[in-house]
């Protein structure tokens, strides 16, 4: 506190306080008092003379200042003096939505799961819609609840709250990505399901940019929800960090920043280019807001790195600050826009050179961001007037691999549940990436081969049920549909050595899982388009020298898939392939594709000098 401003603020303290205690401090004045406390930065003196007004005076009114009071210690994370000063307003006043509605926030935060829902549903039970002070709750309540149950991972419950909610207020960008995305993830089509006051339209304007990928193959439709985040949710009016030009380090400084540097496809991927990179020339550095899973891969994450900053307590500013005094050259961000992505931090501007890559496969729209790191497979040159960034291209491949992941030992087809003898074909996706018209076609494979099955992960049960009631609708039945529930990683590779073909989804293609099938030795086929997403399995394939497994149209997707499974030689030359490419062959050449890496980052850092 400023020298300058003490007396006054112990002067005003004091005087509140003494006129509080002697019940002489009216409500209105005791506002005042508290309000300027607060806008000088003294919360605690604030709640002091709060908490000496409610000792001291019983009025009417005293509910109000105990919702004030639990706002105060809230905001100073005193969570168990937030929830008696809330708990207090309630029993003042029981139908105060207010502190109900915030008690919950204080239950969830202290892990009282129940005891938050309890809260937000006694609001659902009680407010009313058609009342324009309760509506306001009642939305907060019915939001949350299915922000809550997403969370928790019940799909169904969190879409049944944000369906009550649009049923009461249909315009509500926010929730509507949510439900979008919530649908597409328990594979209910159509996923634009017509609902009073929301037209199609409405959804795809407010459909999150993940969930474009997997929703829509048009590379400009992409570009336009990118952007709509960037207007909605990006603070671009914040003064520039770093300098126009690197620093001149003898050493370039890397700073590769994100939240999943953990067990997560993008830390699978990238773990061994952090180990690699030439330390001669490169200093590494790592600036991350992950999870603490005690996994061994987080724990290579981290030895690979020269520094390892932990953001998690820092606001996106200070972060940015962060990154600054490190005079970082080129900043690498991991994440897009993806869940749990900084990107106001990186409108800061920290670095004189930013790039994306992996997090997001699409363009950001980041008007802060310069490159994408891509091979001219993945973004022909055609294609670059639907991304923000300028392509980074790459020589061989635009995906780095890890060659120490580790498989199990084979498991049995019985011990997975297939039959012996059928032909196996596998797509190990997330279940959000599945379309209507893909599994239509998956369908049709499947009745043009006798006896196949088709093995899917087991993502939620929701999207499960819809899946075998799909199947039955278009004519086969739901037991060739064979579910695999998640395992951990040496597991879940050893499945591809029990499968004959893997079928990419479209228009999101497999990442990490085409990668991973490929380093098993099990072919992919895949489908490309016009977008980042559909041809990332693709530039895989292409790098591996096999693109003959690369189709453009769904007709010469399944012909091939249905080749393929009548043609046992086929398949076993395809893994000897894969077995060459393992071996020798530029796709997982992680110390070549390390070195085309760097040249790319020195030929940067000099154009930029």
């Amino acid at each position: 506190m400023d020298e300058n401003t003490k007396p006054e603020v112990e002067g005003g303290f004091e005087q509140a306080t003494l006129a509080a205690w002697r019940g002489d401090l009216g409500l209105m004045d005791l506002l005042e008092a508290a309000n300027r406390l607060a806008g000088q930065g003294q919360n605690p003196l604030a709640a002091v003379l709060y908490r000496t007004w409610l000792q001291r005076n019983r009025t009417p009114h005293n509910h109000l200042i105990w919702f004030n009071l639990g706002v105060l210690l809230f905001g100073e994370n005193d969570l168990a003096g937030a929830r008696e000063a809330y708990s207090q307003a309630l029993n003042l006043a029981p139908a105060f939505l207010q502190p109900r509605f915030n008690l919950g926030l204080v239950h969830e935060r202290l892990g009282q799961n129940d005891a938050a829902i309890a809260q937000w549903l006694w609001i659902e039970t009680h407010a009313r819609a058609d009342d324009p002070e309760q509506r306001p709750f009642l939305l907060l309540a019915l939001n949350n609840l299915g922000r809550h149950h997403e969370d928790h991972g019940r799909l169904a419950d969190a879409l049944a709250c944000l369906c009550k909610s649009l049923q009461v207020e249909p315009q509500q960008p926010d929730v509507i990505h949510h439900w979008v995305f919530l649908r597409a993830k328990q594979c209910l089509w159509p996923v634009y399901e017509p609902m009073p006051g929301l037209d199609e339209d409405l959804m795809r304007r407010c459909t999150s940019a993940l969930a474009m990928i997997s929703l829509s193959e048009d590379p400009q439709a992409q570009l336009e929800a990118a952007r709509q985040f960037v207007h909605n949710k990006v603070e671009l009016e914040v003064p520039r960090l770093a300098p126009d030009r690197p620093y001149g380090h003898e050493r370039i400084r890397i700073g590769y920043c994100s939240g999943d540097l953990c067990l997560h496809p993008v830390a699978m991927l990238t773990v061994e280019l952090f180990e690699l990179h030439d330390r001669n020339r490169f200093e590494i550095y790592g600036f991350d807001w992950s999870r603490e899973d005690g996994s061994s891969l987080r724990q290579r994450v981290i030895d690979g790195m020269d520094h390892f900053e932990r953001i998690h307590g820092l606001s996106d500013a200070d972060a940015a600050a962060l990154i600054r005094r490190h005079e970082i050259d080129i900043l690498v961000d991991l994440q897009g826009q993806t869940l749990g992505a900084r990107a106001n931090m990186l409108a800061w501007r920290p670095a004189p050179i930013q790039i994306t890559y992996l997090g997001l496969p699409a363009t950001t729209g980041l008007p802060f961001i310069d490159h994408v790191i891509a091979d001219r497979f993945l973004i022909p040159e055609s294609a670059q007037p639907f991304y923000s960034e300028r392509p980074l291209y790459l020589p061989d491949v635009y995906q780095v691999s890890d060659r120490q992941r580790q498989s199990s030992p084979a498991p049995t087809r019985q011990s997975c549940g297939l039959p012996d003898g059928a032909f196996v074909f596998c797509s190990f996706n997330n279940n959000y990436k599945y379309t209507p018209e893909m599994f239509g076609v998956w369908m049709d494979i499947l009745r043009r081969v006798p006896g196949s099955v088709l093995w899917l992960l087991a993502d939620n049960p929701w999207a499960q049920e819809n899946l075998r009631r799909e199947a039955l609708v278009r004519g086969v039945s739901d037991d060739r549909l064979v579910f695999a529930p998640r395992a951990l990683p040496p597991d879940y590779l050893a499945r591809y050595a029990v499968a004959d073909l893997f079928l990419d989804a479209y228009p999101f293609n497999g990442g990490t899982t085409a990668n991973d099938a490929l380093w098993m030795g099990l072919p992919v086929l895949t489908r490309a388009g016009q977008t980042f997403a559909s041809r990332m399995a693709g530039a895989l394939l292409t790098a591996a020298g096999l693109p003959e497994l690369v189709t453009d149209n769904p007709q010469a997707y399944a012909d091939k898939a249905v080749a393929l499974a009548m043609s046992g030689a086929d398949c076993r030359h395809l893994r000897e392939q894969l077995r060459r490419v393992r071996a020798e062959g530029a796709l997982f050449d992680t110390p070549r594709f390390v070195r085309n890496l760097e040249q790319a980052f020195r030929q940067l850092v000099a154009d930029a000098a």
